[in-house]
């Protein structure tokens, strides 16, 4: 493997934390005995072509440093290849590194297990899912959860997580299940009345909140949750067990394993790693061994 690696560095992950944990990652990897190179970009379209430019010339690693939305582009850039990544996460959510086990917001701890790795050759492959040419790591979401990204998205007050608080306020008030048509691993075609379905490769989304706590990003399959149609009392009294992950215990909720799934629900949009899809219909491949992690 070649000592010269790439940090993938969002300057506004985290209201700021991402340029300063740039410096700290990059000092422990130093210190290990890499050449480090940093890539930025004027866009999120810019730094991914620099990004897929350093894989292309061999770079030992890309390293994301931010949050979900800095791994999901780092993913675009490393997936089926055998180029290693690496995660410094220091965004909001930062649920691929949860789900992985990796430090969160401790960006010099995070530089130096990195290091250890690509050293002793402590790489694991894990799965992605896919969707299209997308990649995913964490939680493809739609329905209820995908509706409030969207309003909290439109809205330019306030900043910060507050304003998906209030856009979760917002889309309550509105709230009514939506017919969903899905189909797993090729089968039947299920159509039922849904408040959300979640096609999880992790665990969680939203910073914590786990969504497919059974999720596992080595076996092959997806977790799906369905949260069936429910009021929205019920809704209320639920959600915040989602956090616990023991919302799978409720009767409405249940949780299918595939490895292909398929979802249509009209005027729906599909997010993965917070990041938008686009409208449903939509179809999620689960592909093994995707990508190679290190610090696992």
């Amino acid at each position: 493997m070649t000592s010269e690696i790439t940090l993938f560095v969002n300057p506004t992950a985290g209201r700021g934390r991402g340029a300063h944990a740039a410096q700290p990652a990059a000092s422990a990897l130093r210190a290990a005995g890499f050449s480090v190179r940093t890539v930025l970009g004027e866009n999120a379209g810019d730094a991914l072509t620099r990004a897929r430019a350093a894989v292309a010339d061999g770079t030992g690693a890309l390293i994301a440093v931010g949050g979900d939305g800095m791994a999901h582009l780092a993913l675009q850039a490393v997936a089926g290849t055998r180029t290693p990544l690496g995660l410094v996460a220091v965004g909001t959510g930062n649920d691929l590194a949860r789900a992985l086990g990796l430090p969160v917001r401790d960006p010099a701890a995070a530089g130096r297990r990195i290091a250890d790795a690509l050293k002793n050759g402590e790489l694991r492959d894990i799965d992605l899912g896919q969707v299209g040419d997308r990649w995913f790591g964490t939680v493809l979401a739609s329905g209820f959860d995908s509706r409030v990204n969207d309003r909290g998205n439109r809205m330019r007050w306030p900043t910060g997580r507050f304003k998906y608080d209030l856009a979760l306020i917002a889309e309550l008030a509105a709230f009514k299940p939506f017919p969903y048509r899905i189909r797993l691993d090729d089968g039947e075609v299920r159509e039922i009345e849904a408040t959300l379905v979640a096609v999880g490769n992790g665990s969680s989304y939203g910073g914590g909140m786990r969504i497919c706590p059974g999720a596992d990003p080595t076996d092959g399959l997806f977790d799906i949750t369905v949260v069936g149609d429910c009021s929205r009392a019920t809704l209320l009294r639920v959600f915040p067990s989602v956090y616990r992950g023991t919302h799978v215990d409720h009767p409405e909720v249940t949780v299918h394993r595939a490895a292909k799934v398929e979802i249509s629900a009209a005027g729906i949009t599909g997010y993965a790693d917070g990041e938008p899809l686009g409208p449903l219909p939509l179809t999620a491949r689960c592909v093994p061994g995707a990508v190679r992690v290190a610090g696992l």
